[in-house]
């Protein structure tokens, strides 16, 4: 069975990485990119609209 992941893209320094929604927080938590540090909330860092339903539904 795949693991469904989300991909992030950090707004700040554009990394992108993918991640499972299941270790990450609520859409609405702070977040912090592991390459440049800034702090968002984590829907900031959701590349597609998609990635955030994703999340949302199973996070």
């Amino acid at each position: 069975m795949d693991q469904t992941t989300v991909q992030l893209l950090c707004p700040e320094c554009t990394k992108e990485w993918q991640i499972t929604p299941n270790d990450l927080p609520t859409p609405a938590s702070m977040f912090h990119c592991p390459n440049c540090h800034a702090s968002r909330r984590l829907s900031e860092f959701m590349r597609t609209d998609r990635d955030l339903q994703t999340l949302k539904q199973l996070g």
